[in-house]
Formats: structure tokens, C-alpha cells, sequence
């Protein structure tokens, strides 16, 4: 731009019958004073406004994005009282830009939109939101287990070495932690319920109460809510990745089955190595309780460990086994429906980790409730 240029100008004019003319002149850059726009916006917001409204920017000698503020504020209130707009006769690349603009929608923030929504429409929207939930999951889960009939048949198609590094991350990788949290809900259990029966000379029950307590259910529960944080929120992580690298994308233009390639191996590294380290909990559980009594009462190692073996039976084992399989289920299913249900950018992929372990969390409780009213019902 030369500094001899011309200030912007604008002239309206009248077009045709019922329309009229917006003709621009000048150099409309940001170092310049724009003409206002009060004319222009006055005639369209009046209660007859003119049917057409054309623009010419042939005299315009300099432009940037100041100019296409300025035309895309006056396009935009046309539009919106029904008046037609010709950009002819701009400049191409002006009209270009303004056509993109104009093709982005407007985005609006979540917390705006919830403000202007009443409470029965938002009940009504939560309604249709988890009802839409609840046919995503089915439908998941039917797709799951067509893989995994294709997987006992031998068609399922998925790669060994990935199967074993699963296996790696959903086992032994996790042991530090398991073997850290569940020490410390043993030791925990002992020292609470010592205190209590300490009262009656009962303490050498300690073992009776953390041997049945990690072997029926803490063992498998504070596996699963582990587990639920660390691998569950894993798999969503890396599914979740994969759909906004359209990754999963290009599997199923290749022919090759998501579900297959990538579910059923992560459920199944889920399935066989929940249990085993809901035994290993147990194991660390009851050597919590035995370091407390050991320690803070008068009670001898083989003093607890001979009422261990007398009080837990293989049922508490089995009914422990139970819950463990029923939580890596959750676990696996609620991490990578998450993962394939996630949006293609980062804040989707951080949504979907979340939404797993919440899910799969609240889930564990719900089933761990159900099989115990259910065990309790036929005695078991």
C-alpha cells in the first residue's frame, strides 16, 4: 500500500426497484479510519427494508482483514432480516474469504447453550442421552462377542506380540500398585476391626475378618477400581488416539475389523489377568493384617496364619473369582467403548479417559452390589 492512497470510503446508493447499492473506495487497511456503518445499519433494521443489497469494491485499491470485518458484520445482519446479498462485485479473494466465513457456523460454548435451556428440556435431553447410551453399549457388546466367536473359531484377525504386550500391561506391569494398595486396605482392615474385638479378648479374629473381607470381595474390588484407573483409562487413551488419527479408519477400509484387531485382545488380556491379580490382592491383603497383628498385639505369625487357613474355604475363593472376572469385564468393555466412541481431537480423547473410569468405576459398585445380594440370597 502507498501512502498516497485514498481513505476509505462508502457510498449507498440505490439499486434497481427495491435495493441498493454499498459501493466501496479506497484503501481499507487497520492503519485507516473506517467510515461507520450506522447508515447502512439503520436502512436494514428498519421495519421495510430494501429486498437487495449489492456491494462494488472495484475503486478498492488496498484491503485486508479489516475490510472483510467490516463487510462480514453487514453481510451477516442482511441475512439475518432476509435480504439478499450479491458480492459480485468485490474482489475475489474478498468474496472467497467471506464465503468461508460464512460456511464455518458459529460456535457456541457449552455452559452458553445449558443457561438458555429450561429443566424439563435438559431432563428430556439426559433422558435421550442415556437412552441413546444404553443402544451404543448393547450394540458394542453384541459386536464383541460376534469377535469373539470369530476368535474361538480361529478367523478373528489380530496380532500375537500385541496380545502379550496386553497381557504385560494388564498384568505385571500392574503389580507395584496392587501390591502397594491392597497391603495397605489389609493392614487397614486389621487395625480397625483389632480395636473393636480387642475390647471382648477377641483379636486373634482379626484373621477370620481380613481373610474373608480380601478373599470374598476387597481383593477383586480394589483390583477392579486399580485397574479401572490404570488400564481402563489406557485402553480408552489408545483407541481414543487411534480415532482422531483416523487409524481405526484406515482398519476398516482395509477390511479388517476394529472389534477384532483391537477389542477382543484388550478384554481378553483383561479377563485372565484380573483374576490372578485379584489372588495376588488377596495374598497381600492378608499379609497386611498379619503384619498388624504381628506387630501391634499379641498375636504370632503362625497364630494367624493357622486361623487364615481354617476360616477362608475355597467358596470365599470362588465367589472372589466371580467378582473378578465380572469387573475385568467392565473394566475391558467400558475403556474401549469409550476409546471408539471418542471425538477426533485431544480434548475428545481426554473426555473419553474420563467418561471409562467413571463409567467402569460406578459400574464395579452396581455389580458388586448385585452379586452380593445375589450370593447372599442362594447361600453362597
Amino acid at each position: 500500500m502507498q501512502d498516497t492512497d485514498p481513505p476509505p470510503t462508502i457510498r449507498l446508493s440505490p439499486s434497481g426497484s427495491q435495493g441498493v447499492q454499498l459501493a466501496l473506495s479506497g484503501a481499507w487497511t487497520l492503519d485507516r479510519i473506517f467510515p461507520s456503518d450506522e447508515t447502512v445499519r439503520q436502512l436494514l433494521a428498519q421495519p421495510d427494508p430494501p429486498q437487495s443489497i449489492s456491494f462494488q469494491g472495484q475503486a478498492v485499491s488496498a484491503w485486508d482483514s479489516g475490510l472483510l470485518t467490516y463487510l462480514l458484520e453487514l453481510v451477516k445482519l442482511a441475512r439475518s432480516r432476509g435480504i439478499k446479498t450479491d458480492l459480485s462485485g468485490l474482489p475475489g479473494g474478498v468474496r472467497r474469504l467471506i464465503a468461508l466465513s460464512l460456511a464455518v457456523p458459529e460456535h457456541h460454548t457449552p455452559h452458553a447453550v445449558a443457561s438458555q435451556i429450561g429443566l424439563p428440556e435438559r431432563l428430556g435431553r439426559a433422558s435421550i442421552k442415556a437412552s441413546r447410551g444404553v443402544s451404543d453399549f448393547l450394540v458394542f457388546l453384541g459386536q464383541t462377542a460376534m469377535a469373539f466367536s470369530a476368535l474361538i473359531r480361529g478367523r478373528a484377525r489380530h496380532r500375537p506380540a500385541d496380545f502379550l504386550l496386553l497381557l504385560q500391561e494388564a498384568g505385571a506391569q500392574a503389580l507395584p500398585i496392587v501390591s502397594l494398595v491392597s497391603l495397605l486396605v489389609g493392614l487397614i482392615l486389621a487395625f480397625i476391626g483389632a480395636v473393636q474385638l480387642r475390647q471382648f479378648g477377641a483379636e486373634i479374629y482379626v484373621a477370620d475378618l481380613v481373610g474373608i473381607a480380601m478373599a470374598r470381595q476387597m481383593g477383586a474390588l480394589m483390583t477392579g477400581i486399580i485397574l479401572a484407573g490404570r488400564t481402563g483409562a489406557a485402553y480408552a487413551a489408545q483407541l481414543g488416539t487411534m480415532q482422531a488419527n483416523e487409524e481405526i479408519d484406515a482398519l476398516r477400509t482395509l477390511g479388517v475389523s476394529p472389534i477384532e484387531f483391537l477389542v477382543v485382545p484388550r478384554v481378553l488380556a483383561m479377563l485372565l489377568m484380573m483374576p490372578l491379580l485379584s489372588a495376588y490382592s488377596v495374598l497381600m491383603g492378608i499379609l497386611g493384617g498379619a503384619l498388624v497383628c504381628v506387630t501391634s498385639f499379641d498375636i504370632s505369625f503362625m497364630e494367624y496364619y493357622t486361623e487364615t487357613v481354617v476360616t477362608v474355604t475355597l467358596p470365599d475363593f470362588i465367589a472372589g473369582t466371580i467378582y473378578s472376572v465380572a469387573f475385568a469385564a467392565i473394566v475391558a468393555l467400558s475403556g474401549c467403548l469409550r476409546g471408539m466412541q471418542s471425538g477426533r481431537n485431544a480434548s475428545a480423547v481426554g473426555t473419553a479417559t474420563t467418561s471409562a473410569v467413571v463409567t467402569a468405576i460406578v459400574w464395579i459398585v452396581v455389580a458388586d452390589a448385585i452379586l452380593t445380594v445375589l450370593f447372599n440370597a442362594i447361600d453362597f
